[in-house]
C-alpha cells in the first residue's frame, strides 16, 4: 500500500470543503478525479511541480471509493487523518453528539496494540 498517497488523499480532501462534499456525494468519481488530477501534484509546491507515478493500488481505491475507514485503517491509513475525514462527511447523519466517532470506535474495537503501522 501507498500509505503516502492515501494519507495525502485525506489530508487533501479534508482542508477543502467543497472536496470532503463531492467525496461524499460521489466518492468513486472522487477518487478517480483525484488520482488523475491531483495525486502526482508535490504538496505545498507551485502546479508546475508534478510527479509521474503514483497511483492506488486496487484495494486502496476501492477502499477510498467505498468510504471503508476500517480497511484504510487495517492498511495503515493514518488514523487521525481517516477519523477528522470521515467526521466531516458522516458526522451530521447522526443526532446525538460524538455518535459517529463512537461508531468509529466501534468499527475499529477488533484492534488492541499493536495498531498498524502508520509510518510512511
Amino acid at each position: 500500500m501507498s500509505k503516502y498517497l492515501v494519507n495525502k488523499f485525506l489530508y487533501t480532501i479534508d482542508r477543502d470543503p467543497e472536496l470532503v462534499e463531492r467525496y461524499r456525494e460521489d466518492p468513486r468519481g472522487t477518487v478517480t478525479w483525484w488520482e488523475a488530477e491531483r495525486a502526482n501534484l508535490l504538496l505545498n509546491c507551485p502546479g508546475a511541480e508534478r510527479s509521474t507515478w503514483l497511483e492506488f493500488t486496487g484495494p486502496e481505491r476501492e477502499a477510498l471509493a467505498t468510504h471503508d475507514y476500517v480497511t484504510l485503517f487495517e492498511m495503515g491509513a493514518h488514523n487521525f487523518l481517516t477519523l477528522t475525514l470521515f467526521i466531516a462527511l458522516f458526522e451530521r447523519d447522526f443526532e446525538e453528539p460524538l455518535a459517529f466517532q463512537r461508531e468509529y470506535a466501534d468499527r475499529l474495537s477488533h484492534w488492541s496494540l499493536p495498531y498498524p503501522d502508520i509510518s510512511t
